[in-house]
């Protein structure tokens, strides 16, 4: 028997679904179906994406990659490009002489230094020596990082807009100086997936440790937020004490298959609820569960390391082993989430805002990290991991070459510098023994081959297969970039 036209209406009336439910489910199946149709033109163009690949957008890469992984040191607060990298001998003859007004050419200044009736340059009291077979200039500080200059790119003409550290940070992490954007980690899972199904594709450490007297700046999950982009993209914080990861142990009494059975009632819920309202976060609820669940076995043997070699210690250094939490912990850390496939690490280490007491704080800052940062890259290479790992050390901004507040022949500070800094990379195609850029005999202004923060992402993107113009997401009816809509290049002078 055929059916009346009102049997219809009446089922769609009697059912749970509001109006707007109704309407909102089935633009989203539109919606679908159009995008899937895009997303499967651009698939038949690229390829399949990599066997490795769990959950990557079709079409991604858009080419053969370099990179499989990341592992990003994010120095915190900005060390000083004239006590690491950016050698300016010319400076010792000029001290405590006033910065010329042809070299600032009125640039805006920080509200800790903007009341100064002076400007006093302070040369750097640490000595530097050229290393590896591209003479690259390296600090005394950095005695470890001078050795595998031959391994690395030193980019020493960085420049941002952000001249201070919250919006600075942010616009490294996100290409946006306010919070509320994806960060590159949870861009990088968006877009390529996870490389294993037991540990999220994102995962950051915040090292603990750093010089008692150091200006710390602080740091929140905002800096590895999933921004408008579904939540099972933001990173995942570990901690160095307690459990590894907030509730991921069964409560007390609560055996494993009893908390199977809960999961499984809990995810047949947020179904009917996903069915009823068509939430996606519904969906993305669902997987965290789910995630967290497989976790329970995965990030104990993660973040147990009384197996690791003696030979890591050695490598590492003793912090590695005695100071859970420290810098050097977290690098053999990020190296074991590295080999299991996380895809994306990200690594904090603050103290380095070095407005005061620079030749007190500053040694000892660098020493938590050069002999950890030298041993993951060389942990990586003798792994086979470093040819495709992009290694990534810098901070947000530079420091100024004039001292802030008093100055003296044994104690200076330096004030934020967003016109030029520098920064290394290594590993997944970064051609190694590279300096690229240059700045005055101040260090103050670029006069050779400028990068910007957007052109440090866009050859970021690169290096995974990423045309960083063709990948964005639709949010507020436009199709937002990491790399926003200005001019971004990739640096070609420091790929192999």
């Amino acid at each position: 028997m055929k059916s009346h036209p009102i049997d219809g209406i009446a089922r769609l009336m009697a059912s749970a679904e509001t109006r707007r439910t109704f309407f909102a489910r089935g633009a989203q199946g539109i919606g679908a179906l159009a995008l899937a149709s895009l997303l499967n033109k651009d698939a038949r163009a690229a390829g399949p994406a990599p066997a490795t690949s769990i959950g990557a957008l079709p079409g991604l890469p858009h080419f053969a990659p370099k990179a499989k992984r990341c592992i990003y040191l994010h120095l915190v607060g900005a060390p000083p490009q004239m006590e690491t990298f950016d050698y300016k001998p010319k400076m010792a003859d000029m001290f405590d002489k006033d910065l010329p007004e042809s070299i600032r050419q009125g640039q805006r200044l920080t509200t800790m230094t903007s009341g100064q009736s002076r400007f006093p340059i302070a040369p750097s009291i640490f000595k530097f020596a050229q290393h590896g077979k591209s003479g690259a200039f390296v600090s005394e500080l950095l005695p470890y990082t001078a050795r595998m200059v031959d391994d690395i790119s030193i980019v020493r003409s960085m420049h941002t807009e952000a001249i201070n550290h919250e919006p600075a940070i942010t616009f490294f992490q996100t290409g946006f100086m306010i919070a509320g954007r994806p960060c590159i980690g949870a861009w990088m899972s968006y877009g390529l997936g996870s490389m294993n199904e037991n540990l999220p594709a994102f995962v950051v450490l915040q090292a603990k440790h750093y010089h008692p007297k150091a200006n710390v700046q602080a740091i929140s999950a905002r800096l590895w937020s999933a921004g408008f982009l579904s939540g099972k993209y933001a990173g995942v914080s570990l901690r160095s004490s307690g459990d590894p990861v907030l509730f991921i142990n069964n409560p007390d009494g609560v055996s494993t298959s009893v908390r199977r059975a809960m999961l499984d009632g809990l995810s047949e819920m947020n179904q009917l609820e996903y069915e009823k309202l068509a939430d996606p976060e519904t969906k993305t609820r669902i997987a965290q569960y789910e995630m967290a669940f497989r976790m329970q076995a995965s990030v104990p043997e993660l973040t147990d390391l009384s197996k690791e070699p003696a030979g890591t210690w050695e490598l590492y250094g003793e912090d590695a082993r005695q100071k859970p939490g420290s810098f050097a912990n977290s690098c053999v850390m990020a190296r074991r989430l590295a080999e299991r496939g996380v895809r994306f690490v990200q690594v904090y280490h603050r103290g380095w805002d070095v407005h005061s007491n620079l030749p007190e704080v500053l040694p000892a800052q660098c020493k938590e990290v050069d002999q950890p940062a030298w041993a993951l890259v060389q942990d990586l290479k003798q792994r086979g991991m470093l040819e495709d790992t992009l290694v990534i050390m810098a901070g947000e901004f530079g420091r100024t070459i004039y001292s802030q507040g008093k100055l003296t022949a044994t104690d200076y500070g330096r004030d934020h510098h967003p016109r030029c800094f520098s920064l290394w990379l290594a590993g997944a195609g970064i051609k190694g023994g590279v300096v690229h850029g240059e700045t005055d005999e101040f260090s103050y202004n670029i006069v050779r081959d400028p990068v910007h923060v957007r052109d440090f992402q866009a050859t970021i993107l690169h290096q995974f297969g990423i045309d960083h113009e063709r990948f964005s997401y639709n949010y507020q009816g436009l199709d937002v970039r990491l790399t926003g809509v200005e001019k971004a290049e990739v640096v070609r002078g420091i790929l192999g």
